[in-house]
């Protein structure tokens, strides 16, 4: 099929980079949703033009991390530092760091365009609710802060490391990740929340998506965010919690507003899956979980 065919499947395109993705160059993946986002893959796109078009459209990137309890000490100063290797990095960006331990927070030497801010929260007792509860931390700092300074707002767990290029292919008005774990298999395997009480509660989806990275502009990731925080409220109020906390209801989100972008597993890949032939690099790998002793219930 010609190229220029193929592009026209593409409906929702963020830039003008991506009316340059290449459709046909992964025959062994799906490379565009049934609502025509497209999903990238290594070898689709151009990084150089990419780059180009983004510097010119001025784009700008927040980076919100949650560094609470013991995984500061555990993960926060490799995901900076890689970070400041591989994500965007020919882009500005500012980390916004969410930390109950301020002054424990790494000092890293960041260039003129890029920017650390760190922001204190309060520690819950349980880790299920720092889980839950980043969603309207995120959305009260995109409101006070983010919008003056970003285009673009990227959330991530700190318990990951950079090791390739993440790049501004990877913006978009909504970004969701392919959850490594779940992209092969049949929907009927996906662990949607079941439970008909709850406000994150789905029969059937599209995708799984994991919610160690999300994104896309400031006005989309609040819209996201609030909306998470609105349904784990309402499930509060009913004693209900979503069978995979902020995961569940940003699932049930992203189904109901379908994304603009889908990214593909190579953008957070845990190494235990093994090397499979889709997956040509690793651009954000799972860091090892040490959950017994990182977590409280």
């Amino acid at each position: 099929m010609d190229q220029t065919v193929m592009a026209s499947k593409l409906t929702h395109l963020g830039s003008h980079a991506d009316t340059t993705l290449d459709l046909q160059s992964r025959t062994d993946v799906q490379t565009f949703t049934s609502w025509g986002a497209p999903i990238i893959w290594d070898g689709m796109f151009k990084p150089d033009l990419y780059d180009q078009w983004h510097k010119r459209d001025q784009s700008s990137v927040a980076l919100t991390v949650f560094a609470v309890g013991r995984y500061l000490d555990a993960y926060l100063g490799v995901f900076l530092n890689s970070s400041e290797h591989h994500f965007m990095v020919d882009l500005p960006v500012t980390y916004y760091v969410f930390t109950d331990v301020p002054e424990k927070v790494p000092n890293i030497k960041l260039p003129p365009h890029r920017i650390l801010k760190v922001i204190k929260v309060e520690r819950h007792s349980r880790w299920q609710d720092i889980s839950m509860m980043r969603m309207r931390t995120i959305s009260d700092v995109i409101e006070s802060d983010i919008h003056h300074h970003c285009t673009h707002v990227f959330c991530f767990d700190v318990d990951q490391v950079f090791t390739g290029r993440f790049g501004s292919e990877a913006l978009g008005d909504s970004v969701a990740l392919l959850h490594a774990y779940y992209y092969r298999l049949p929907k009927s395997r996906f662990t949607y929340d079941r439970n008909p009480k709850s406000s994150a509660y789905m029969e059937t989806g599209d995708f799984y998506y994991h919610a160690a990275v999300f994104g896309g502009s400031w006005q989309s990731v609040k819209a996201m965010t609030e909306a998470c925080y609105k349904g784990i409220m309402e499930d509060k109020e009913n004693n209900v919690e979503a069978l995979w906390h902020d995961e569940s209801h940003l699932n049930k989100y992203l189904w109901l507003h379908k994304p603009t972008k889908v990214l593909s597993p190579e953008y957070c890949w845990d190494l235990k899956i093994g090397n499979p032939s889709d997956i040509h690099i690793h651009r954000l790998l799972w860091a090892t979980k040490h959950y017994d002793t990182l977590r409280t219930e």
